[in-house]
């Protein structure tokens, strides 16, 4: 018998070519937040988005936890570039997409539950098309970084005349600065890693954050008084490369696009969990928590939000409308 070593070889390469054509993907997802699942909010959402997708299709999924890749801002343009496939950022979002910016306006959501209503609703939608048309960047979901609240070592804040002198640290970020300084307060913009000594210095007298960044950081042990004003909800945004997402088969972005739904869904309990757990602790240690009622909420909002506004208004321009939208799907989740 005669092999025709040609054809062999030809069929050999041809088969070679199919199965490396077939090879399974692999997705890399990078955030800043601890691994350790349990406490992280995006930990915890990053895991069960792996085990989804490895779960139900052949894709391989690498994590980069802990800022392993960079920080948030470095992450959206490794995503943007190609580097990394997936990124769950917060705060960055705005950079990329200023439109995102209209959810840090103070005071804007009465609870966690009003801002899941907005989000996964027709407004989240509208903001994800828009910042993917702006970025290349597709929104899956939403997570959840928390309302963010006030702490102090001077007096126990109950309305805004109770922040007037106080010189709290805020992110160097133009609308933090605008909001402290309509409440009354003093906004000094120091980086997070000089936090701790600013404290203990007296360089500031307070400062703002979610509770479980508070008690995980160890901010309640230089701290006396804490307020749950929640004066800033601060969403995860779950983006993955939609040049990549193309590369995908229909399954696998079904597959995709429901782990990131599931994986929000869990960064968001996972927050809230350590939000609860995080006040009974930062009071057992001797921390004094007030509650502020609807009522100073409102005066807390009426002294924050127009500064915030006007100052997003110059900004953003054309996508100014993007702050009238927010408004009108919060006032109909109400």
């Amino acid at each position: 018998m005669t092999f025709n070593w040609t054809n062999l070889a030809a069929s050999a390469a041809l088969t070679l070519g199919l199965a490396a054509g077939a090879q399974a993907q692999t997705l890399r997802v990078a955030h800043v937040d601890p691994d350790e699942w349990t406490a992280s909010k995006k930990g915890a959402a990053a895991h069960i988005f792996k085990n989804i997708v490895e779960g139900e299709t052949d894709l391989t999924v690498e994590l980069f936890p802990a800022g392993a890749l960079g920080n948030e801002t470095e992450l959206v343009g490794q995503v943007q570039e190609g580097l990394t496939q997936v990124a769950i950022v917060s705060g960055a979002m705005s950079k990329a997409c200023p439109a995102a910016g209209v959810l840090d306006i103070p005071y804007t959501f009465s609870s966690a539950t009003i801002a899941w209503d907005v989000l996964d609703g027709d407004f989240g939608d509208a903001l994800a098309q828009h910042c993917l048309e702006q970025t290349g960047l597709r929104t899956l979901a939403y997570g959840e970084t928390g309302f963010r609240n006030f702490t102090n070592g001077t007096r126990e804040i109950r309305t805004p005349a109770d922040m007037q002198g106080l010189k709290f640290r805020v992110q160097p970020i133009p609308l933090y600065v605008e909001m402290v300084k309509g409440l009354g307060g003093e906004p000094t913009p120091i980086a997070w890693t000089e936090l701790p000594n600013a404290l203990s210095t007296g360089v500031v007298d307070g400062q703002e954050n979610p509770v479980g960044v508070i008690y995980n950081n160890g901010l309640h042990k230089l701290q006396k008084y804490m307020t749950l004003d929640g004066h800033v909800y601060a969403a995860d945004f779950i983006v993955i490369s939609d040049e990549f997402f193309a590369t995908l088969s229909p399954a696998e972005q079904a597959v995709v696009a429901k782990a990131a739904r599931v994986a929000g869904n869990m960064g968001r309990s996972i927050q809230q969990w350590g939000t609860a757990e995080g006040v009974n602790k930062v009071q057992e240690e001797g921390m004094q928590v007030y509650a502020p009622t609807a009522e100073e909420i409102a005066m807390f909002a009426e002294k924050a939000q127009p500064a915030v506004v006007e100052y997003l208004r110059g900004e953003l321009g054309e996508d100014a409308v993007w702050i009238d939208r927010l408004q009108q799907a919060v006032a109909a989740a109400n």
